[in-house]
């Protein structure tokens, strides 16, 4: 069976399927390597249930939130090559998670409830800074080209900015590098219900967009002839995507091209409309990211790789053998 004749409900089923199987995994997999969940008793439990469980599912919300930035961002910009990391609102909210960590002065695994929705909206303010540069650097977004080039300089930039704040901040050093080099150790509840919310505003808001991300898909004046009022409907979307993006990076550090592969990956399973499209991006950015994070905790155990340099080789890989393909 090929991929257009897969149903999308169908594909839904094989994600959730992988990730109740990736997040039994999450919850097996401790700091000595694979521990078999029926042991589990006395402060084992307690490791269980508040450190490792949610890990793992904000680990899960956190790539859902990736790929479905990475699909608005797609849709909305008509280019397959688009995601967070690309377009430079990655590296803008990280700017601005550093730079109100040095502010507080704390971690973010010490950080509460406030602190943590403080963390998203100083990310989502820094997403949105450097989606709007990037737009204007590249002059719209007619030109694939001129668009990533502007994405790639403003990555470089904010990159350099977090840099320096951490040099500001050499007591945070050490936990602001495990920041920038992506990782889900900081991940606890709370952070992990931020990050919930943060996907459930998004996915809410992208799916009213669904019938203009579809309609701009066949051309800008082929959606405004079709009532689509272009304007607060990109205002929308860029904001939606920031929101997801500042929530994923406040919580998760950098974690590249998660956002890329997700919305490839539903549409080499199937060919959906975004009506499913979104919905079906999260579902695989979730189940992408959860596999990079039980990778790099069961690898070297005990040792942990940084989760976002595992999937910064992995999703290079996967773009040079896409460019491969396509060679336009």
């Amino acid at each position: 069976m090929n991929s257009a004749a897969r149903s999308p409900a169908v594909v839904a089923a094989w994600l959730l399927a992988a990730t109740a199987a990736l997040l039994v995994l999450g919850l097996a997999v401790g700091s000595t390597g694979w521990e078999p969940l029926f042991d589990a008793q006395g402060p084992a439990r307690t490791i269980l249930w508040e450190i490792r469980l949610p890990r793992t599912l904000g680990a899960w919300t956190a790539g859902a939130l990736l790929g479905l930035a990475g699909a608005v961002a797609q849709g909305l910009f008509r280019n397959p090559l688009a995601d967070p990391y690309l377009l430079g609102s990655a590296t803008g909210a990280a700017f601005g998670v550093a730079v109100l960590l040095v502010v507080l002065g704390a971690a973010p695994a010490a950080a509460g409830w406030g602190a943590h929705i403080g963390l998203t909206g100083a990310a989502f303010v820094g997403a949105l800074v450097a989606v709007a540069a990037t737009l204007a650097l590249a002059r719209g977004v007619q030109q694939t080209a001129r668009l990533l080039l502007a994405g790639v300089i403003v990555g470089m930039v904010f990159g350099a900015c977090a840099a320096l704040a951490m040099f500001l901040a050499p007591e945070l050093l050490r936990t602001m590098q495990a920041f920038l080099l992506g990782t889900t150790s900081f991940l606890g509840w709370p952070g992990t219900a931020t990050l919930a919310l943060a996907l459930a505003v998004t996915l809410v808001t992208a799916m009213l967009a669904s019938r203009a991300l579809d309609a701009l898909a066949l051309g800008e004046t082929t959606a405004a002839s079709l009532g689509i009022a272009l304007g607060p409907v990109r205002l929308l979307l860029v904001a939606a995507m920031a929101l997801a993006t500042g929530a994923a990076v406040a919580h998760v550090g950098l974690v590249a091209f998660i956002g890329l592969m997700a919305p490839h990956l539903a549409r080499a399973l199937c060919k959906p409309t975004h009506r499913w499209l979104l919905p079906l991006s999260a579902l695989a950015g979730g189940a992408l990211l959860l596999a990079a994070d039980v990778l790099a905790r069961g690898l070297l155990a005990p040792r942990e790789l940084p989760v976002g340099a595992l999937t910064a080789v992995l999703g290079g890989g996967y773009l040079l053998a896409l460019m491969q393909r396509r060679p336009r």
